[in-house]
């Protein structure tokens, strides 16, 4: 699912791996604090030790994620497919262009390994356990991109779809869901990709349109930014959202390098990470707390006298949610996908349990999604020409809706006050069309307590207060995810 060759992938021994718990060093003290000779040595030895196991499992790491089993993805040619606010009709080439643009130009950010040491371990890579913080990383990078590009941008060196197949449904035929199949698109058409409406006010005029002119952007300028957005992504420890930096962030909530993280406690690590970023003095991060965004507390946050040009400031918003108790309740399906029609909508952190993805549309009854879990060598974004083409992604893929974790992070991006007034009645129009009594989340004029995340992930564990209707409250104690959610 790469647009860089498996083939191309050198099995090598690059550093460390996740060891969930490093062995301690023993530590003898005599007189005043000198330690004896016996101790070094056995410390030593056990340094040795870590050293061969990190090896051993980067090695294993390295080899599981960094090569991908071919498998085409099977799209219904009459069927519309969202992405990202767009909806796309395969029926002409016109349009699967159209998709291929959209989808390629998305930033796509994976496990990498040979990146400097992550301070305070042995890993220098983040295989078999950075999964969350990747699609985290991707969700704001598609925030950024919604911020710095034009609307209609399109990367003009997006690759051809691969791996991907157009198919007619066959109606009524059960024992067959798919039926005559259309040839695989996957050269390179021109077709244009018109412009999105971000200030609709209703969600009617939220949801897809159909697109007119194609356009490809070719602007030296324009790409400065797209290298930019894509550099601060990368896995150096001076980058404002690396691994590096991330790690870091989580310490402060009980995490360290190596552990699993959870999509309400990257969350705020995205959130922390934009605040200390002073290249983004223009843009905020909001963290809904409690399944509750405070249009007060969003208010307060964009019109901060730190703000240039108007005095607003752009908002990304994150809402950590659970749909459902072990699994994903199936209720909450058509308000997904509601959300998802929204061109406010940035995508959703989540995936299956242990195994993040991130998703960014859907047909049908499965989600398009974009996965971290293939591992690429480091790239040096300081180099001015850096290569792009494994920060994106040219192999579209599906998942099926129930197969969801049920905990995930929902995010939202407004350019303006007006688009956030509008991105609060849009949304809310989207929540009040699902078959559960109970919303996902809400909107509440007014106020919150003060939200960061200690008080949020509850020290190292995250957490997250929904309420629930009382005949669901007797659900097991067992959770599909690390993240843990107190049912009301």
């Amino acid at each position: 699912m790469n647009s860089v060759s498996p083939s191309s992938v050198q099995y090598i021994v690059s550093g460390g791996a996740h060891e969930d718990k490093a062995p301690p060093q023993s530590k003898h003290f005599i007189g005043h604090g000198s330690v004896t000779d016996d101790t070094k040595e056995s410390s030593g030895e056990l340094d040795e030790v870590d050293r061969l196991k990190a090896k051993f499992m980067s090695a294993w790491n390295n080899v599981k994620y960094g090569w991908a089993v071919k498998s085409k993805t099977t799209f219904n040619a009459t069927s519309p497919l969202i992405l990202l606010g767009q909806s796309y009709v395969f029926s002409t080439e016109d349009e699967v262009e159209r998709f291929r643009q959209m989808f390629v130009s998305c930033v796509w950010l994976t496990y990498r390994r040979e990146f400097p040491q992550l301070e305070g371990s042995a890993l220098t890579t983040d295989c078999g356990w950075g999964c969350m913080l990747r699609s985290g990383q991707m969700l704001l990078a598609q925030g950024l991109m919604q911020h710095f590009m034009p609307p209609d941008w399109r990367w003009a060196d997006c690759h051809p779809l691969s791996d991907v197949d157009f198919e007619v449904l066959r109606p009524r035929s059960p024992s067959r869901p798919a039926g005559i199949s259309l040839p695989s698109f996957t050269s390179s058409w021109s077709s244009p990709v018109a412009q999105r409406n971000p200030s609709s006010s209703s969600y009617e005029s939220q949801k897809p349109v159909p697109r007119q002119q194609p356009s490809v952007s070719n602007n030296p300028q324009v790409e400065i930014f797209h290298r930019k957005v894509v550099s601060w992504f990368g896995d150096q420890p001076s980058a404002p959202f690396s691994v590096h930096q991330l790690v870091e962030l989580g310490k402060e909530s009980g995490k360290k390098a190596g552990d699993w993280y959870g999509p309400s406690v990257v969350a705020h690590m995205l959130r922390k990470a934009v605040a200390k970023t002073k290249e983004l003095e223009n843009v905020a991060v909001y963290v809904a707390q409690d399944c509750t965004i405070y249009k007060e507390d969003v208010m307060q946050l964009c019109n901060s006298v730190e703000s240039s040009g108007p005095g607003w400031k752009s908002v990304i918003i994150l809402v950590p949610v659970r749909l459902g108790g072990d699994s994903l309740n199936p209720s909450y399906i058509e308000c997904v996908k509601n959300i998802l029609r929204l061109n406010c909508c940035i995508g959703i952190i989540g995936g299956k349990p242990k195994h993040s993805l991130f998703f960014i549309g859907f047909q049908d009854e499965q989600l398009i999604y974009l996965d971290p879990h293939y591992c690429q060598p480091v790239v040096d974004v300081t180099q001015g020409n850096f290569s792009l083409e494994s920060f994106h992604c040219n192999a579209p893929r599906k998942m099926n809706f129930s197969r969801m974790d049920p905990s995930c992070t929902i995010g939202f991006y407004a350019r303006t006050k007006n688009d956030f007034e509008c991105l609060c009645s849009a949304v809310s129009d989207a929540l009040s069309l699902s078959k559960e009594k109970y919303p996902i989340f809400t909107f509440v004029e007014g106020r919150g307590q003060n939200y960061g995340l200690e008080e949020q992930s509850g020290g190292p564990v995250d957490s997250t207060s929904h309420i629930l209707p009382f005949n669901r409250q007797s659900r097991s104690n067992k959770r599909g995810s690390a993240d843990d959610f107190v049912l009301l």
